[in-house]
């Protein structure tokens, strides 16, 4: 006899449908608490997400962009100021 054979008798064989054993659907109490821990940290993300989000602003555009376009041409023209590079001696 093949020991996949054998496994598979001494688990029950043909007698248990789809090879389900005797504790096939039962789970034990740890798993129940982790699962309710895990949906309490969910509402509590999805909470703080909603606080964050309501923070942000409709528009990112400055308000003088938003009134008019004259606003982001002259930002588009100005040269970007940038730091002088810092020099080891």
């Amino acid at each position: 006899m093949t020991p996949v054979l054998a496994a598979w008798l001494a688990a029950g064989g043909p007698n248990q449908p789809n090879g389900q054993g005797q504790e096939f659907g039962s789970s034990e109490p740890i798993a129940l608490l982790l699962i309710i821990v895990l949906f309490i940290a969910v509402a509590f993300l999805i909470r703080s997400m909603t606080r964050h989000l309501k923070k942000v602003p409709k528009t990112f555009d400055p308000e003088e962009q938003a009134e008019d376009g004259t606003a982001a041409e002259q930002a588009a023209t100005e040269p970007v100021a940038t730091e002088p590079e810092k020099q080891d001696h």
